[in-house]
């Protein structure tokens, strides 16, 4: 059957964990990385996918920004999940037999704390329910995965040890992409108040060309919650400026500051508006 959301990683993922927030129950699928998800969407595979854009410890995702002004889709929602964190290993085996420790980076990033506390070798997969993987699949004993609670359910790992994330309340931001005119599933995630519009722009390396740009929104009492900067990959030195404004693009001063802004800006791309989501 064909799925309707895909996303990257393993069943189990923090990836699919969104997807099941904002779908429900959905038919589903993972793929092997961020670039299978948007080919996928792009070549009519999946109706949606989702993606992650930020996490609350470990920053942006670049390699998504770079996404999705390569493919011509646009985003349709945002969901946020909270990130929690245990060690799991094969059923038998206790926390004085681990001597390695696989997850993604970020995970064990994350677990720093507590993953100082033994002088384990730290591993890298490509994701945290893929570390689980691996270990099942090997029947490889002495080692263990940080990952969800969910995650070492569906593998049936044992967990060694709750709560290993050095903060309680990390938490994930996803975005749904989509081709403009499809048509996606009922949105299940609870949103919060007002909307996110998500846009890039590009200026000219000239003194005072940023300062213009980001005028034309404080003019209009607009607020922008990130803005942050990623290389053009055109020209050199020259950057692509993100920016999570909190603001409809349909609103008269949004849809204004736009229009004073492509008269100033290099590039200007709107990538979607969506509903902020609620982080409760």
């Amino acid at each position: 059957m064909t799925p309707t959301v895909v996303y990257s990683g393993e069943r189990g993922a923090f990836a699919e964990d969104a997807v099941l927030a904002a779908f429900g129950d959905v038919a589903r699928a993972g793929v092997t990385g961020f670039r299978q998800v948007f080919d996928a969407v792009a070549g009519g595979d999946a109706s949606v996918g989702v993606v992650p854009i930020e996490n609350l410890l470990g920053g942006t995702v670049r390699e998504n920004y770079d996404l999705l002004l390569e493919h011509d889709l646009a985003v349709r929602g945002e969901v946020v999940v909270p990130v929690r964190l245990c060690l799991a290993a094969l059923p038998g085996q206790r926390l004085e037999d681990v001597e390695r420790v696989y997850s993604h980076i970020q995970a064990l990033g994350q677990a720093e704390r507590f993953l100082r506390t033994r002088s384990w070798e730290l591993l890298t997969t490509y994701n945290t329910a893929g570390a689980a993987k691996r270990i099942v699949d090997a029947g490889e004993e002495a080692a263990a995965a940080v990952l969800s609670p969910r995650a070492a359910a569906l593998f049936g790992l044992d967990v060694l040890a709750n709560d290993v994330a050095d903060v309680p309340d990390n938490r994930t931001r996803f975005l749904a992409i989509a081709r403009p005119d499809a048509d996606l599933p009922p949105w299940r995630a609870p949103a919060g108040p007002g909307c996110r519009t998500l846009l890039a722009f590009g200026v000219r390396n000239e003194p005072g060309t940023l300062l213009a740009a980001l005028r034309v929104f404080a003019e209009r009492g607009l607020n922008l919650s990130k803005l942050e900067s990623r290389p053009s990959r055109a020209v050199r030195w020259e950057y692509v400026f993100w920016v999570d404004l909190d603001a409809d693009v349909a609103d008269p001063a949004a849809a204004a500051a736009l229009d004073d802004l492509s008269s100033v800006a290099a590039m200007v791309r709107v990538l979607g508006s969506y509903p902020r989501p609620s982080e409760d």
